[in-house]
């Protein structure tokens, strides 16, 4: 198992909160989302397969393959456009 301290910004931010961390088998940043996506209700909505979800792991701009760590941290936010 690893711990892996969760982000949430902007609107995720607001469905879920700040973050939290948590005990987790996954081998990739998808199955962690699985993961979360599984508890159902709010995280069910705001990681939901059909959205556009932007990763970070370990501050690092990610993608979904990436292979997770121990202690890594990763941050889930949606995509941002300037005006």
């Amino acid at each position: 198992m690893k711990t892996i301290t969760i982000r949430y910004f902007a609107s995720i931010r607001e469905a879920l909160g700040s973050g939290e961390s948590l005990q987790t088998s996954a081998a990739t940043v998808a199955e962690l989302r699985d993961e979360l996506i599984a508890r159902g209700g709010a995280h069910a909505e705001a990681l939901a397969r059909g959205r556009a979800v932007r990763v970070a792991l370990n501050q690092l701009m990610s993608d979904e393959a990436a292979a997770l760590q121990d202690r890594a941290e990763l941050a889930f936010f949606p995509p941002v456009t300037g005006g």
